[in-house]
């Protein structure tokens, strides 16, 4: 079944300057269901813009990201009595206006089980109406080992819930290795935590081993994936992790903080044995102990590569997570009624 979806998106879903997970959620989302017979009709909104729900007719079937409908969230609640509206829940606010948003919404999707139970247990919602599609990948090139394994690449917007700062201070215990770091991702969403970070990295005498990127487009992203020994992160919130799920379709291991969905986003191989390490948020003492064990072991390296390499063959591919928010979207459309 499929049919006309009015799908609310931010109006720089496309831009290539400001890359982010939501955004390239959204655009496989939309590609995938058109290519399965949707017809989709994208509305891009911007901070400040018209209402994006004046124009659509009552009764339609309506997916809205939650960052635009979080901008408006009273007018969303609104038209939510006239149209049969789905909130894609990237990320979790938890106040009051993502209660009454998703509280009005017929439907909602997130990424992850991590993130369905959060946001059910936060805000008392219905259990069977929050629904889990996690993101796709597409499939990389395996990656190309070094021998010292000391390529480390850390990808995601430069700010303060990604945890650079965190992270920064964890390579600075362990300057006697030998390791690079490349911190990709945009730096003008919080410059005042972008300019925090590179002063860190000045004091700590790491400006010749510590890079700030910026975003890449998507090949070079996949150059840099498949450059990499270890993908790092030290986020303090993550609904799922898409650069996990994608350093992991290379074949590269990881080594994350245990926040969110992180757990399901890293898996585990056929045997049991993890890809990589989970360690807690906000600790550099512990991320900079699970790199000196990846950094001093070869014999681990090879182990938690093989292992990344079995995690590739599973991860869910964008089909799939096409089928799930479109069995939401049927579900919703064939609903005898809209709640008054």
């Amino acid at each position: 079944m499929s049919g006309v979806l009015h799908f609310i998106v931010p109006a720089g879903v496309d831009d290539a300057c400001h890359p982010s997970g939501g955004n390239r959620y959204d655009r496989k989302l939309s590609d995938e269901l058109t290519r399965r017979g949707w017809t989709v009709v994208e509305h891009r909104h911007a901070a400040g813009g018209a209402d994006p729900l004046n124009a659509i007719p009552d009764d339609a079937l309506v997916l809205a990201d939650v960052l635009v409908a979080l901008q408006t969230p009273d007018a969303f609640v609104a038209h939510a009595r006239r149209l049969r509206l789905v909130v894609l829940s990237h990320m979790a606010f938890g106040d009051e206006h993502e209660a009454a948003l998703l509280g009005a919404a017929r439907a909602v999707v997130v990424t992850s089980e991590a993130a369905r139970e959060a946001l059910v247990a936060r805000h008392q919602l219905d259990a069977d109406a929050v629904r889990v599609a996690a993101p796709g990948v597409d499939q990389g090139e395996l990656a190309a080992p070094t021998d010292h394994g000391g390529r480390l690449l850390c990808v995601g917007v430069v700010a303060p819930h990604k945890g650079q700062d965190v992270l920064v201070a964890a390579l600075a215990r362990i300057r006697d290795r030998v390791w690079d770091c490349a911190l990709v991702g945009a730096v003008d969403r919080d410059p005042v935590f972008a300019a925090r970070v590179r002063r860190r990295i000045t004091r700590a005498k790491l400006r010749s081993r510590v890079s700030l990127t910026g975003p890449l487009s998507p090949d070079q992203l996949d150059t840099a994936y498949q450059g990499a020994d270890l993908l790092v992160s030290a986020s303090h919130s993550e609904s799922y992790g898409m650069a996990i799920a994608e350093a992991l379709s290379h074949g590269v291991p990881v080594l994350c903080t245990d926040v969110g969905g992180v757990a399901e986003a890293i898996g585990g191989a056929v045997d049991g044995r993890r890809p990589g390490f989970l360690v807690p948020a906000g600790d550099p003492e512990a991320l900079a102990g699970a790199l000196r064990e990846w950094l001093d072991d070869a014999a681990l390296r090879a182990e938690l590569r093989a292992a990344a390499r079995r995690r590739r063959r599973t991860l869910p591919g964008w089909s799939e997570t096409a089928e799930a928010v479109a069995r939401t979207l049927n579900q919703t459309a064939a609903a005898t009624e809209i709640p008054a």
